[in-house]
C-alpha cells in the first residue's frame, strides 16, 4: 500500500501529512446483557457515527509526539498528560505490531467534549491508527489489528471499522448494517464529564436480553422506533450521578421535529434525531440561548451507504444481526 492511496481513502492529506476524521460515535440503543468473570460487561448496541468529530493529523518525524489543540484541548489536558493519551498508546502499539521504527508528529484537534459518551478518545485512537497505517505505508494483519484495537478500548474496534454496526460481546463482535438513513442530528452535553467506570458501577438491576434481530432500517420512522424501544441501560445510573441528563433528554424530546432522543454510551451526551435539518438547527439555537452552559451541536447521522468499502473491511464479522 502506498501512503498516497491510503490517504485518499481515509480522508485527505499528502505524502507529508495525513489527515483523518474521528467522528462522534453514537449508541443508538445500548443494552447491558451480562458480565464476564474478568469484570468486563457484555453489550448489545447499535452504533453509528455523526459527521461531526475530532481530527487527527500525522506527519513524518524522527520521534513520536502528540500536540493537542481545538475547543476542548484544555479539558483533555486536565484529564491527563499527553504522554498517556490513547492516541499515543495506539501509535506505540501499531509501531510494535508492524515493526516500524519511524516516528510521527501527531496533532489532535479536539472538537468533542471529554468523557462524554460519544467515543471521543476511542475515535481519536482509531483515527490515529488509520493515519499512521497510511503515513508508514504498512499493512497490518486485520485480525491482529482488530485485537490491538480491542486492547486499547471496547469502542476502538467499531471506531476503526468506521461504519454503522451492531456491537456485541465487549466490543469485539461487529455486524455491519446494510441500511441506515442519514438524518439530522443534535448532540447535547451538559458541560460536565461523566466517567464510564462510575456509570457502570452505579448500574443496578438485572441484565437485559439482547434484541433477537434488527429490522432493516431504511427510514427515519423505523430508526426512531428502534431508538425508543431499544433504550439505554446506563441512562438511569447516569441520571443518578448527573441529574441534568434527564433535563437534556426532556428538552430534546420537547423540541419541534424531534423524532426520538436518547443518551449515548455512558453519557452524559444525549442526541436527538430530527425530521429536518432546520428543526435540529432551531433546537440548537434555542438550547444555546436557554442553557448557555450546555454544549449543543447540530450535525448529521452518517447513513450506512456513507462508508467506503475500505472501512467496511476493517469490521470483524459477528453473527447476523
Amino acid at each position: 500500500m502506498t501512503s498516497g492511496r491510503k490517504a485518499a481513502e481515509v480522508g485527505g492529506g499528502t505524502a507529508a501529512e495525513i489527515t483523518v476524521a474521528a467522528p462522534a460515535k453514537l449508541n443508538l440503543y445500548l443494552r447491558v446483557v451480562g458480565r464476564r468473570p474478568d469484570g468486563y460487561h457484555e453489550l448489545d448496541s447499535l452504533v453509528a457515527f455523526a459527521e461531526l468529530g475530532d481530527v487527527v493529523r500525522a506527519a513524518p518525524s524522527d520521534d513520536l509526539t502528540l500536540t493537542i489543540d481545538g475547543p476542548f484541548a484544555d479539558a483533555l489536558s486536565r484529564a491527563g498528560p499527553p504522554a498517556g493519551n490513547l492516541v499515543l498508546r495506539a501509535a506505540r502499539a501499531l509501531a510494535q505490531l508492524t515493526g516500524v521504527r519511524a516516528g510521527a508528529r501527531l496533532t489532535l484537534t479536539k472538537t468533542l467534549p471529554v468523557a462524554s459518551g460519544i467515543g471521543g478518545g476511542s475515535a481519536d485512537a482509531a483515527a490515529a491508527l488509520r493515519a499512521l497505517i497510511a503515513l508508514w505505508g504498512v499493512e497490518p494483519d486485520p485480525v491482529a489489528l482488530h485485537a490491538l484495537a480491542l486492547a486499547l478500548g471496547a469502542d476502538v474496534p467499531v471506531c476503526l471499522a468506521g461504519s454503522a454496526c451492531r456491537l456485541q460481546g465487549i466490543g469485539e463482535r461487529l455486524t455491519r448494517l446494510e441500511t441506515l438513513p442519514a438524518l439530522p442530528l443534535l448532540l447535547v452535553n451538559p458541560g460536565r464529564p461523566l466517567a464510564t467506570r462510575d456509570v457502570f458501577g452505579a448500574r443496578a438491576g438485572a441484565f437485559s436480553t439482547p434484541l433477537e434481530t434488527l429490522p432493516a432500517i431504511r427510514d427515519a420512522a423505523t430508526l426512531a422506533v428502534l431508538v425508543r424501544s431499544g433504550g439505554n441501560d446506563l441512562e438511569a445510573a447516569a441520571r443518578a450521578l448527573l441529574p441534568v441528563v434527564a433535563e437534556i433528554l426532556a428538552a430534546l424530546r420537547a423540541a419541534p421535529g424531534c423524532l426520538a432522543a436518547a443518551m449515548s454510551g455512558s453519557g452524559a451526551t444525549c442526541f436527538g434525531l430530527f425530521d429536518r435539518a432546520e428543526s435540529a438547527a432551531l433546537a440548537e439555537a434555542y438550547l444555546r440561548t436557554a442553557q448557555p452552559a450546555w454544549w449543543a451541536a447540530a450535525t448529521t447521522l452518517r447513513g450506512a451507504a456513507r462508508q467506503p468499502d475500505s472501512r467496511r473491511a476493517l469490521a470483524r464479522p459477528g453473527p447476523p444481526g
